[in-house]
């Protein structure tokens, strides 16, 4: 009988390679407002904790910019229209996600990405093992905090009914160890997603995973 009974999985650089939508949205909103474009590699660097802090890192001054919120709108319009573009699974991902369901461990997805957006993206990629109602982004105007905080974690374990220890968080930065750790569960970081394994190490990874099928091993041994 396996331990982990359930995988709730980052997604922008856990599951999907989201990037080159992400920073052409960014640069499209650069542009629209007279601001400096940027290398994906400093996107790579941005990403992570949602759009609200994309826009605050992509422009000078951040959120004291009196440009803040209509680059924002501007991104979150311009991500929307943009998310399925170039964005695709990692290599090895949607053959985990499968034998991770014939082996009855339950998948779900908490992102900091807009909601509308992680809905559309695992309905595309995912909708044969990770139902819409498990797969949750960020809804801060409804009034439920984004990650690291642990609220969206904890509805989809209620959702899936799985207990704290039989629970594992998967992501690919400090955000994820974070809500991992807020939430009281289980933490695995990939190193094939934003950030490297030197970074995850440097902010407390202890399960690191370079491929798929590492993951595998790692979840079914747990």
């Amino acid at each position: 009988m396996n331990k982990i009974k359930a995988a709730v999985f980052d997604l922008d650089g856990t599951l999907l390679n989201t990037l080159e939508d992400l920073a052409d949205s960014c640069n499209q909103a650069m542009k629209s407002f007279g601001f400096k474009e940027h290398s994906i590699e400093e996107v790579r660097m941005f990403v992570g904790n949602g759009l609200a802090v994309l826009a605050q890192k992509a422009i000078p001054d951040g959120k004291e910019n009196p440009r803040y919120k209509d680059v924002l709108a501007f991104l979150r319009s311009a991500y929307a229209k943009n998310a399925n573009n170039k964005t695709k699974p990692y290599d090895g991902i949607t053959e985990l996600l499968q034998k991770l369901d014939s082996l009855g461990i339950k998948c779900a997805v908490v992102s900091n990405k807009p909601d509308a957006q992680v809905k559309e993206l695992c309905a595309l990629y995912f909708k044969d093992v990770i139902d819409k109602e498990v797969a949750v982004g960020e809804m801060e105007a409804k009034g439920i905090r984004r990650k690291p905080y642990p609220d969206s974690v904890l509805t989809v374990m209620k959702k899936l009914n799985v207990k704290k220890e039989e629970s594992l968080y998967i992501g690919d930065s400090d955000v994820d160890i974070e809500t991992a750790k807020a939430a009281g569960i289980h933490c695995a970081s990939v190193t094939w997603g934003f950030r490297s394994r030197d970074f995850l190490i440097r902010h407390g990874a202890k399960i690191l995973c370079d491929f798929p099928q590492d993951l595998l091993k790692k979840i079914v041994e747990f």
